[in-house]
């Protein structure tokens, strides 16, 4: 049975995107607490981010766990293909 091409990801890439993710939040956290505006409105575009963060992290699994479960078919589906062309005889009915 072949195994599954899976890509690994460095740890520099990992390394950059937790960088850049911490860098956008805290640039945005920064504008929304510097903003020249009322209160309320400082309040709306923080919960706007806090929403928008948590909804990035919720998409991010669902992508991943889609994507383990399509691996997951795709190994059952190739046993079952090296299970048949491991016992096909193609002489079987020749004679």
């Amino acid at each position: 049975m072949s195994t599954p091409n899976q890509s690994k990801n460095t740890s520099a890439f990992y390394l950059q995107a937790g960088v850049s993710f911490g860098i956008a939040l805290l640039t945005m956290i920064f504008a929304v607490l510097y903003l020249p505006v009322d209160p309320w409105i400082r309040a709306f575009l923080g919960l706007g981010t806090l929403f928008l963060t948590t909804s990035s992290f919720t998409l991010a699994k669902c992508v991943r766990d889609a994507q383990e479960d399509q691996m997951v078919v795709r190994r059952l589906d190739q046993a079952r293909l090296d299970r048949a062309l491991a016992s096909h005889d193609p002489f079987k009915n020749a004679g």
